[in-house]
């Protein structure tokens, strides 16, 4: 055998030899492709829930229900009050002390005061539409500097539409102690020559519209007297004369 032909065989004997690391990393399959890929994962859609509403008590619902059926109350009774104002249009009733006579105004030797008067009083109504029934249970007074002289009450009466009535009203009345309300008096006169007088009644109404009688109100009247004197069977001049007048249920 030739030398190249000797050449040629050592050659072919120390070809490079197959690299021993392996093509496939470990841990994976030889079926694995050569790139990676990510497990598939399943994606569950979140759903938002609105929170929960908080359950009103018992007792706040029944006071949302009170409160919205006195607030609808209030609107029937205001409504059924203006229908009745249009409609019947009242005016409060007037009065005025017209007369004043004193029968009696005498100090005992018991330093007691024993007074009657007889006032007269005019209770005019003016409205068309509207009656007045005056019941039992008044009271009418006249006082002086917060003491009481003497007390009476008014007649029952119905007073019809855009009526006038005059009433002669008989008062009586016995004060305990009264020496210092008699100098006080005397003073009062010889310092200005007035002496004033208050005259208050409280009478219990029913108010008539047309063919309906309402609930029972009372009366309150006021009235502010300012006379010359007080003496017994003496002529008794009303220098002023002014009333006040208000209802209370």
């Amino acid at each position: 055998m030739s030398s190249s032909a000797h050449d040629d065989q050592q050659l072919d004997f120390e070809s490079p030899q197959v690299p021993t690391v392996p093509l496939v990393p470990r841990g994976s399959s030889k079926s694995d492709d050569s790139h990676h890929w990510p497990p598939f994962q399943r994606t569950i859609p979140v759903i938002h829930t609105k929170p929960p509403r908080k359950r009103r008590s018992c007792c706040c619902r029944f006071l949302c229900w009170t409160l919205s059926l006195v607030f609808l109350l209030i609107l029937l009774v205001g409504a059924a009050a203006g229908i009745l104002y249009l409609v019947f249009q009242p005016e409060l009733p007037k009065y005025s002390i017209d007369r004043l006579q004193i029968t009696q105004f005498n100090l005992t030797s018991n330093s007691s005061l024993t007074a009657t008067f007889d006032v007269t009083i005019t209770a005019r109504n003016p409205n068309k539409k509207v009656g007045v029934y005056y019941e039992g249970g008044s009271r009418i007074s006249v006082w002086y500097t917060g003491t009481s002289l003497c007390q009476g009450s008014l007649p029952r009466f119905y007073q019809g539409h855009r009526n006038t009535t005059v009433l002669d009203v008989v008062l009586s009345g016995q004060t305990e102690d009264a020496n210092t309300l008699i100098t006080s008096l005397q003073q009062q006169q010889q310092q200005t020559g007035i002496i004033p007088l208050n005259l208050r009644v409280i009478q219990p109404v029913r108010i008539k519209l047309g063919e309906f009688k309402l609930m029972e109100v009372k009366f309150r009247v006021r009235c502010r007297l300012d006379v010359d004197n007080l003496a017994a069977n003496n002529a008794i001049n009303i220098r002023n004369s002014s009333c006040k007048f208000r209802f209370t249920i």
